[in-house]
């Protein structure tokens, strides 16, 4: 063999897939492969609130925000911390019932929590598949409350962070606009 088409095999070994050099229909790979990007990127694709219900109301500058024990994903707390801080509210996280009197404004949470194996993941995995925000004053009224769902069809955004997939639930809480 001349030394170029070792080379050329080489080279192949090294950067294609071993299914790709030894298939007879390397065209059947290709479009497998490209599949596979298209589906990992649909499932971390962007999240979007929905029945966002809004009362007018003073300005958020600080919130208690219930922990919900029944929700078993750890990251989601942490997560509507994270995105209450980017708006400027400060939060503290209570025991249902734990908040102190002063607390003007409450956050609770609920959601389902589903398991499956992410694209070119090798084990179990826990997901949002729905989750409520809810805003109530020191009385107890709603003053907004906004959702996530995944989409039925395609599921967008099922593997992305639980961050990722409360950001925009907690924009519409705080603002009222959908997004």
């Amino acid at each position: 063999m001349s030394s170029p088409r070792v080379l050329v095999l080489v080279a192949a070994a090294v950067v294609l897939p071993g299914c790709s050099i030894v298939s007879p229909v390397p065209v059947v790979e290709l479009v497998k492969a490209t599949g596979a990007v298209a589906v990992s990127a649909i499932s971390t694709g962007p999240s979007h609130s929905k029945n966002t219900v809004y009362h007018e109301h003073k300005a958020l500058d600080v919130v208690c925000v219930e922990y919900n024990p029944l929700t078993p994903d750890p990251d989601i707390a942490p997560a509507l911390q994270a995105e209450l801080r980017n708006h400027e509210i400060d939060s503290r996280i209570y025991e249902e019932g734990g908040a102190p009197s002063s607390c003007r404004f409450r956050v609770t949470y609920t959601a389902d929590i589903e398991w499956g194996t992410p694209p070119f993941g090798s084990g179990y995995k826990s997901y949002i598949r729905d989750a409520t925000l809810t805003l109530r004053d020191e009385n107890g009224t709603v003053l907004s409350s906004s959702a996530y769902s995944l989409d039925g069809a395609f599921q967008m955004g099922k593997w992305s962070t639980s961050r990722s997939k409360l950001a925009p639930v907690v924009t519409a809480l705080v603002t009222g606009f959908d997004h």
